[in-house]
């Protein structure tokens, strides 16, 4: 292994990236049923399996005669190698591609004892098995035929590399506007809350319920907004039909005077509810696609909004497939 030139360790990382997107896509896809194009990227290569490959390769360069050792080494870095991935996409994406949470002996989800048992197991297949002929391969290749293919290889991985990370931030950017979405509408009902209560009731008591609103608004944003959008929506259309019917039958005398604030309410929660929609709809192919191929793909904190993007995706596809279009 120290006699790999840079183009053939680069040749056995894309060889690996392809290998595993075979395994996954077809695992995915038996699972699921239908065909499924697994991974962060839209061609036939899963970057973490080659990675992966790569680096058991590495790893056991200096164990190679003892399996033991092999064998904890392929755990210890390969468990290093998908936990600093993990930590990092979500970080970046504000997603997880993968999520060991309902797994026993899991590490903050990205990681679990299990697979980490199962990379060690990996290091000994490929180190003694597996990559023994596909060196061989690679040694047999002419050295001019092993440059062009690499350097193909290179310009439409990175390529598609770039549209997918183009694709996957611009995702994040869409959960977070839509979270910031249902945090502005909750921010209205609380508001539209404050209203009613003065308006109903004494002063002492509107003092007590303004504050119990104002302590449960907190509570509520500190937590993750933890409350559904679809509750906040009829939290507000129901408040506003109530100052609707206020202001029809015996508007009192606050009620008239913050007439104008509830229009200026009435307006900001309708901008709000076309911008929620629009952002649902995703029209980027790349961010339906990426969506697709995920379908384990969750959210710590933006999970409503996710399962909302996942299902617009799987309706726009299905309407495709009625006006045959794929």
């Amino acid at each position: 292994m120290e006699s790999y030139t840079v183009l053939q360790w680069m040749f056995f990382f894309y060889f690996y990236c392809f290998v595993g997107w075979c395994i996954e896509s077809t695992y995915v896809s038996v699972k699921n049923r239908k065909l499924t194009n697994r991974g962060f990227m839209r061609g036939p290569f899963l970057p973490l399996y080659g990675s992966g490959a790569i680096m058991m390769l590495v790893v056991s360069m200096p164990f190679r005669d003892n399996m033991i050792l092999t064998y904890v080494a392929g755990c210890i870095g390969a468990t290093i190698l998908e936990y600093v991935t993990g930590v990092t996409m979500e970080a970046l994406f504000k997603v997880r591609y993968w999520d060991y949470s309902n797994q026993k002996f899991n590490f903050q989800g990205h990681v679990c004892l299990g697979t980490t048992l199962a990379w060690g197991f990996l290091t000994i297949l490929m180190t003694k098995v597996v990559h023994i002929p596909v060196e061989q391969l690679v040694f047999s290749i002419p050295e001019q035929v092993l440059k062009v293919s690499t350097c193909i290889l290179t310009v439409c991985i990175v390529a598609d590399f770039s549209l997918s990370f183009k694709a996957a931030i611009d995702l994040r950017d869409v959960l977070v506007k839509m979270e910031q979405v249902k945090e502005e509408m909750l921010h209205i009902q609380k508001r539209l809350n404050d209203i009613l209560a003065q308006a109903n009731q004494g002063v002492e008591n509107y003092r007590t319920a303004f504050t119990e609103s104002v302590n449960a608004a907190r509570e509520e944003l500190t937590e993750g907004m933890t409350v559904r959008f679809e509750d906040v929506k009829s939290g507000i259309e129901a408040r506003l039909e109530t100052f609707k019917n206020m202001l029809l039958t015996k508007p009192t005398e606050y009620v008239e005077s913050v007439k104008e604030e509830l229009l200026e309410l009435k307006t900001k929660y309708a901008v709000s509810l076309a911008d929620r929609n629009r952002l649902g709809r995703i029209r980027d192919f790349f961010q339906r696609d990426m969506i697709r191929s995920n379908p384990g793909m969750t959210s710590v904190r933006f999970s409503e909004a996710l399962e909302e993007l996942k299902k617009k995706a799987a309706e726009k596809k299905e309407k495709k497939k009625e006006d045959g279009q794929e």
